[in-house]
């Protein structure tokens, strides 16, 4: 299971003027939790899944979780309907604010910030998977578990048209259609479902015009990673063979 943990200055991999004090991340744990706990993880992954075209955002719903847990927080507050207000009680009020004070207490972090995701834009991944892989330190930074749920994150986020937006809830853009593409090919997934993602990303490339029409800073990033992608100013064809 993955757990949120708080960097208390002695991490190796990272230098700041703090020691990265207060830096949240995520560390896999193949044997944390119970059965039940993985169960219920599952479950939730095939709900956002399934859900993914509707409720776009997580929610930070394992670390909502995994709070809740460490917490011992009672979650048991009813929800409190108005339909007018003639019908706001004493004890109404009391159970709403009550709801609001949990839930805040319960995804503050034990230092005292509120740590969350920051999930939405879809330009930073790529450049961050690029820059590994140009100076061979993929697997060096990034744990297998790391790389599978960079893989679930992008699964997900891949509009129904087979494109990517700027951010997780934009309309598909060549800029991030074309670096998702080539993130998702050089974390190397496999598989028929990351076949027909990897399809559908192309088909969409290739409707749009091909990866010329990708932006200046895109096109930096195909650059650097020198793995076949060709601009021609007399044809519109993508061609990336990794």
């Amino acid at each position: 299971m993955w757990k949120l943990k708080l960097s208390e200055g002695d991490d190796s991999w990272v230098r700041s003027l703090n020691n990265h004090v207060g830096r949240q991340y995520w560390e896999f744990d193949q044997n944390g939790g119970t059965n039940e706990e993985r169960f219920h993880i599952e479950n939730i992954r095939q709900h956002f899944h399934k859900n993914r075209f509707h409720v776009k955002h997580s929610s930070d719903l394992l670390l909502r979780i995994q709070f809740a847990k460490e917490k011992k927080i009672d979650m048991k507050l009813g929800k409190v309907k108005i339909e007018s207000e003639e019908e706001i009680s004493k004890e109404g009020v009391s159970t709403t604010l009550r709801r609001a004070l949990r839930f805040y207490s319960t995804i503050q972090a034990e230092d005292g910030h509120w740590p969350a995701d920051y999930g939405g834009p879809l330009f930073l991944l790529p450049g961050l998977v690029i820059s590994l892989f140009i100076t061979g330190a993929v697997n060096a930074v990034l744990s297998e578990e790391h790389q599978k749920e960079i893989l679930r994150y992008l699964y997900n986020h891949q509009n129904r048209d087979g494109g990517w937006g700027l951010h997780i809830e934009g309309h598909s853009t060549m800029f991030c259609t074309a670096l998702n593409y080539v993130t998702l090919r050089l974390l190397g997934g496999e598989g028929e479902n990351n076949e027909a993602i990897l399809e559908k990303a192309r088909k969409w490339i290739l409707e749009h015009g091909g990866v010329t029409y990708i932006p200046s800073w895109g096109k930096f990033w195909l650059s650097v990673s020198n793995r076949g992608c060709f601009y021609s100013i007399y044809t519109h064809y993508f061609v990336l063979s990794i």
